[in-house]
Parts: C-alpha cells; sequence; structure tokens
C-alpha cells in the first residue's frame, strides 16, 4: 500500500506543483464568482497595485491582460513558500488588494504560520486583515453582500492562520516527544551500563580479592604442609571459575537482545549471606555475625538484592583495607523497622609497600555501594573512629 503523505514528504517540488496547480484552478473559480457578484474577499479595484503594475509592464498588456497574468504568477509563486514563507505572503497580501488572489493568499498564510516565528505569523496575518475595514469604509453601503464578504475574508484567514498554528503544534510535539525519547532512551542506556558497572565491580572484586589473598599466603608461606598448600590452590581454582561464571553471566546480558527497556544482570534475590561467611572464614578472615531477622521471607527481592551486594562489597573493602583484622556483621530487622545493617571492623595502617595479599583499592566501593542504597531508597552513613570503621546501612523492608 502507497504511503501518499510520505512520497508528498520526499517530494515537496512535485506537491508545491500541484498545489500551484489547484490554486490556478480554484483562483479562476473565484474570479468568475466575483464577476458574477459572489466575493468572498475584499478587493479594491483600480488600486495602487494595478496601476503601479500596469505601468511598469510594456504597453499593449492593459488591465484586461493584467488580470490574467498576475493570478499566475501568484500561485507560481508558491512554489517558493518553502524557502521564502514570509516573503512569499507579504507579496501576495499586497497584490491581493487588486487582484483575486484569495487562494494562493491563505495557502501562503498557512505556510507562514507553520514555518515562521509567532511575531512574523501575526504581523502578516494582520497585514492580510488590512484590506477589510479600508474595503468597509469605501464600500457605498453596508448591505448583506458587502457585510458577508468582510466576514468570508475574516472567517477564511482565521482559518488558514488557525490550521497553519495547528499543524506546527503537532509538529513542535512531535519532534519534543522525539527529543525526550532519545533522552529517555540515553537516560535509560547510561543507567544500563552503571549497573552493570556496579556488578561487575561487586563481584569480580570479591572474587578477585579472595584469589589475591588465597595466592598471596601461598607466596608468604611456600614451605607450609602439601593439606594446606592443596586445600589453597583449590580455593584459587574455585575462586577463578567462579569469577569466570560471573563475568559470563554478565557478558550475556550484554550481549542479549534487548526486550524491554532496562535488562539488568544476574542477581541474587534473597538474602544469604551463608556462603559469603563460608568464603570469607576460608580466606582467613575473622568474622562474627549476628542475624535477627523477622520472617525474612516477606523481604523484597530488591531489598534482599541490595543488602547482599553491600555485605559483599564490605567483605571484600575488608579485604583490601585489613586484612587479617576481625570483622563484625550486624543484620537485624522486620517488615515494620526496615533492614538494618551494621558492619564494623579495625582500622588497618598500610605499611609503605602493600604486604602480600593485600589488593589495591578502585576507589569505586562506597560510591557503589551509596548508588545501591539511594537506588532501593535506604540510607547509608559510614564513619570512622580512633579505632574502627563503621558502616551504617537501612533498608526498606519492601523496597
Amino acid at each position: 500500500m502507497i504511503d501518499v503523505r510520505k512520497a508528498w514528504r520526499e517530494r515537496p517540488g512535485l506537491a508545491d506543483l500541484v498545489m500551484a496547480a489547484a490554486a490556478v484552478a480554484l483562483t479562476v473559480l473565484v474570479a468568475r464568482a466575483q464577476q458574477s457578484g459572489l466575493s468572498v474577499y475584499p478587493q479594491l479595484a483600480g488600486s495602487a497595485p494595478q496601476r503601479v503594475l500596469g505601468a511598469v509592464l510594456p504597453i499593449g498588456w492593459g488591465f484586461v491582460h493584467l488580470g490574467s497574468v498576475v493570478p499566475l504568477l501568484a500561485c507560481a509563486a508558491l512554489c517558493l513558500r518553502r524557502r521564502h514563507p514570509a516573503g512569499v505572503a507579504v507579496t501576495l497580501v499586497v497584490l491581493s488588494v487588486g487582484w483575486p488572489l484569495a487562494v494562493p493568499v491563505l495557502i501562503a498564510l498557512f505556510t507562514v504560520a507553520t514555518a515562521c516565528p509567532a511575531r512574523t505569523t501575526w504581523s502578516i496575518t494582520a497585514a492580510a486583515l488590512v484590506p477589510v475595514p479600508v474595503y468597509l469604509l469605501l464600500a457605498p453601503s453596508l448591505d448583506p453582500l458587502t457585510l458577508a464578504t468582510a466576514v468570508s475574508a475574516l472567517t477564511l484567514v482565521a482559518g488558514a492562520v488557525g490550521w497553519g498554528l495547528a499543524v506546527s503544534g503537532l509538529r513542535e510535539r512531535a519532534v519534543r516527544a522525539e527529543t525526550e525519547a532519545a533522552m529517555r532512551a540515553e537516560r535509560a542506556q547510561q543507567h544500563a551500563r552503571e549497573e552493570v558497572a556496579r556488578e561487575m565491580h561487586d563481584v569480580l572484586a570479591h572474587r578477585l580479592s579472595l584469589l589475591s589473598m588465597h595466592a598471596g599466603a601461598l607466596e608468604y608461606h611456600p614451605g607450609a604442609p602439601p593439606e594446606q598448600l592443596a586445600q589453597a590452590v583449590g580455593v584459587i581454582r574455585h575462586s577463578a571459575t567462579q569469577a569466570l561464571e560471573d563475568l559470563q553471566d554478565v557478558l550475556k546480558v550484554l550481549r542479549a537482545p534487548v526486550v524491554s527497556d532496562h535488562t539488568e544482570p544476574p542477581q541474587p534475590t534473597r538474602l544469604d549471606v551463608t556462603r559469603l561467611i563460608e568464603e570469607s572464614r576460608a580466606a582467613g578472615a575473622e568474622l562474627q555475625l549476628r542475624e535477627r531477622l523477622d520472617d525474612p521471607a516477606t523481604m523484597s527481592p530488591v531489598t534482599a538484592r541490595t543488602a547482599y551486594r553491600l555485605l559483599q562489597e564490605a567483605l571484600t573493602n575488608h579485604r583490601k583495607h585489613a586484612p587479617g583484622a576481625p570483622v563484625s556483621l550486624d543484620l537485624a530487622g522486620g517488615p515494620r523497622e526496615g533492614l538494618s545493617i551494621q558492619v564494623t571492623n579495625p582500622l588497618h595502617i598500610a605499611p609503605a609497600h602493600p604486604v602480600r595479599g593485600s589488593v589495591p583499592g578502585s576507589g569505586q566501593g562506597l560510591i557503589g555501594m551509596k548508588e545501591r542504597v539511594d537506588l532501593a531508597g535506604g540510607r547509608l552513613h559510614h564513619h570512622t573512629t580512633h579505632t574502627d570503621f563503621h558502616l551504617d546501612v537501612w533498608l526498606p523492608w519492601t523496597a
């Protein structure tokens, strides 16, 4: 099926030629109607435009020929309305005083309303309406035909300009909608990138910190018993395998086709910290966990996922900045009071050169934690005392 509107938009020159031809036909009909005594637009016979053009044209043309040529030229000028809307409209408005150019004038006014600023549109519209009061003042009598001509002129001009303004408004709304859609898509893309960045940081930093700790222990104790060496190597292999699997999960999300505005990387949906605790203790961390949760099954997946990632990042930071120091985790809350998380560990003053097994910080841990808590509608506060680092988090139970 042929899309007529699309075809017209792709061929504006052809559309203007067809419109000019239609304007010629309608102008002829209007001229004949005026000859029979009917008029839709005020025309001042023998006016200044007629006299000026009649004087500059070659001798022999006369007003009879001029009355036929000017409307044709006026309709042909409509082909320039897209490039020079204001100039074409002003020219036709001036010529309409002496010749029956109602049709091309209305088309030109419509074009001005769709393409020109508001001030230009209203100025040209006011100029187009000037002949109406002049026509009424010069009329011998205000008979019904004279009044009907004035009313028809006002109605036609208002209709053309109003239609043009409506089309202009629709175009502006369409452009604004496209711009807003592009901005929403850009924001969604940026949000997805930040989410993937947070996820990769949380997951890989956790795994790689375990790898570094065990590898450092092997380097520091090369003469350890074979059983301990085998256990450490097994932990390293397991952590490396888990890191690769987590990375593959994230890459699958990035490569998957987009089926919604936002696709999240795979994340835990319940607060099960057993695995985190076991991994940290296997890495040599002295960890104390206190868990007092009422009806944890009713916790929303968003809260559980956020809490899991916060604890994961907190333990990763502990291995980076205070390896070997004891750490305390306190989880408490319920459906009414929300979820409270407190992490405490002694401060560790890093030596001039990192010890074996220590992990350099990326500087993104606390930033990512703060972003996650904000997205879940919670609060995060961290501070240090003379001896300890404290992390306090509150999350809504049903975020």
